[in-house]
């Protein structure tokens, strides 16, 4: 069988045209930033991974586990979902964070790519394997899914109440875990990586930089008020 190329991005908050406190790649429209400033952006970014801009689709993200699944451009973002799929070449599906996981999934072989939203909401809620089942049902075969594990914040920044650890983990087995300041924590990256193997994904790589730690990247925990990075993933026919 013949193999498709697999393109994934992730972006910073580097060398775009917002104005503090989104400075300066915000990719976000919901955040208040101006929206000619984002519309550069993503202007700029499409002309850097080198597809139309009508080619990136994105979300109205809603931190639950719908998924929809995209045969073409989108003239706006796909409303209420928190993951999308398609098997269309050249078509970029994106997830925009600040500390949620963003997660990118490809199946090189049967042309099926998934780009998720995983917030500590919509993990628990079970969006990674929504967005499997999905995948499957357009061809893909989970043992030949590759799968990206975003920047997001760490579980040693990200402290919870410890009734919703405990929550979190009766549903995300893995994510449990300590901060630095030794008080609760939630790791959404190794819960989510666990559920992936438990699925039968075996390529699994992960970004392990924190959005807290790296003033490089957007963390709403972190500033409040602040833009959005985006990952996207496509496949080259």
């Amino acid at each position: 069988m013949s193999t498709s190329r697999i393109r994934r991005v992730v972006t910073t908050r580097q060398g775009g045209a917002s104005a503090p406190p989104y400075d300066s790649f915000n990719l976000g429209e919901h955040v208040g930033d101006r929206p000619e400033a984002v519309v550069a952006n993503r202007e700029r970014l499409a002309t850097g991974i080198g597809l139309p801009g009508q080619r990136l689709v994105w979300m109205e993200q809603v931190h639950g586990r719908t998924v929809t699944v995209v045969d073409g451009p989108q003239a706006q973002p796909v409303p209420a979902c928190d993951a999308l799929v398609t098997s269309q070449p050249r078509l970029a599906v994106a997830v925009l964070v600040a500390d949620c996981v963003p997660i990118l999934l490809a199946d090189p072989v049967g042309q099926v790519v998934a780009a998720v939203h995983a917030g500590r909401v919509g993990a628990r809620a079970g969006v990674l394997p929504a967005a499997l089942e999905t995948m499957r049902r357009l061809g893909a075969r989970i043992e030949r899914v590759e799968a990206l594990l975003g920047p997001s914040a760490c579980g040693q920044c990200y402290e919870v109440p410890a009734r919703m650890q405990t929550d979190v983990e009766a549903r995300l087995p893995g994510s449990a875990c300590r901060t630095h300041q030794g008080s609760a924590g939630l790791d959404l990256r190794a819960g989510l990586w666990r559920q992936l193997a438990a699925a039968g994904v075996a390529r699994v790589g992960v970004d392990p930089r924190c959005t807290i730690e790296e003033p490089v990247l957007y963390s709403y925990r972190r500033d409040g008020v602040t833009g959005r990075l985006a990952a996207l993933t496509w496949f080259e026919q």
